[in-house]
């Protein structure tokens, strides 16, 4: 027998976080349909083989179609989804990634390796996807819990002080799963009373192929959570878009210059900033912000006000305070201590000072 977490229970009857997550809640309450459930529904004439600009060009116009449909499921009420399509914007956006895995465009290192055939870029991944655990999750934000998370192998970033270091780092080979046995494990968890499917890693981001597969065989109606680092590519942001209910985004760095010497991420302000404009328009938001000791000023500061000004004060923000040392923390010299009750309090505070409303810790 479950016993949910009393801030799981408590978050149902949450205004601000309804408001902000309200398909969210409609989903997980099977009120309304998961957004993929729409988009299997929407039809295009396409074949695998076409130029991929104009499989991009069908994608745009299918993409327009499915916001008109979306909008009428949604102003019908009702969880059933439109009969699907076949073939449905779901398989083109699947096409679509099989062929940027051919030169792989996942990240925006853009590596250009062919995965497909064996080549291995800065991730050092194939084609298949790799599992290294995947279970009912009760540690996460309390309108997830529970969340049926699935944690891969491999992560485009390296963190010196990453906590998931032998997943992210590959110290852990994995083990291979084919989407269909995917599937039926979401499913049953789904059955099963968890909330949501949670993609995460490391990082899914490498595994976008794997993941937009898995979709195509889910039976029941379950909302996706797309657990990133936010540093992905514009051309995942485009295969996400529509296809993705919350984006669980983190929000790491204040500027390019600690994302390097820590993350190795360069560009990464660019890159996050605008994952987050997009995942706002196309789906619901979630920010992590984990806080690093001594990083208020340079990070936190400049992540809560840009927030604040471009994505409103009611966006649900996680500011977290969990940071330990890991993995090779001790080669930053600031990151080898917890943070501190001052810093906690300051990160509050300035999360108050730009006007945030809807913030959990």
């Amino acid at each position: 027998m479950w016993f949910l977490r009393p801030d799981a229970i408590a978050v149902l009857k949450d205004k601000r976080a309804r408001a902000s997550l309200s398909r969210y809640f409609a989903i997980m309450e099977n009120r309304l349909p998961a957004r993929f459930r729409v988009m299997k529904a929407v039809s295009v004439d396409f074949s695998p083989d076409d130029p991929l600009k104009d499989l991009w060009h069908k994608h745009d116009q299918a993409l327009s179609e499915f916001v008109k449909l979306d909008q009428e499921v949604c102003e019908r009420g009702k969880p059933e989804a439109p009969d699907p399509a076949s073939p449905s914007l779901l398989d083109l956006k699947h096409a679509i990634a099989l062929r940027l895995l051919e030169s792989c465009r996942f990240c925006p290192r853009y590596c250009g390796v062919n995965r497909r055939a064996g080549q291995r870029g800065y991730c050092q991944l194939g084609d298949q996807i790799l599992v290294s655990t995947a279970f009912d999750h009760w540690g996460e934000e309390p309108e997830l819990v529970p969340s049926f998370t699935v944690f891969t192998i491999g992560c485009n970033l390296r963190c010196l002080h990453c906590q998931n270091w032998t997943i992210s780092q590959r110290f852990e080979s994995g083990t291979p799963y084919t989407p269909r046995e995917i599937a039926f494990m979401v499913d049953k968890a789904r059955r099963e009373g968890c909330r949501n499917l949670n993609m995460v890693g490391g990082d899914p981001t490498p595994w976008l192929h794997a993941w937009l597969e898995v979709s195509k065989y889910l039976k029941t109606n379950i909302p996706l959570v797309w657990n990133s680092n936010s540093y992905y590519s514009e051309e995942t942001a485009k295969l996400l878009a529509g296809w993705i209910d919350v984006y669980l985004l983190d929000f790491k760095y204040g500027n390019d210059t600690c994302a390097k010497r820590i993350s190795d991420a360069p560009g990464y302000w660019e890159v996050c900033t605008r994952n987050h404009l997009i995942a706002k328009k196309w789906g619901e938001l979630i920010i992590r912000i984990l806080v690093l000791p001594q990083h208020l000023d340079c990070c936190l500061v400049p992540i809560l006000e840009w927030i604040a000004n471009n994505l409103g004060r009611d966006v649900r923000v996680n500011i977290m305070f969990q940071y330990r040392p890991e993995w090779r923390a001790h080669e930053i010299p600031e990151l080898r201590r917890r943070l501190t009750r001052q810093e906690m309090q300051r990160a509050v505070e300035e999360a108050k000072r730009v006007g945030l409303t809807n913030y959990i810790t």
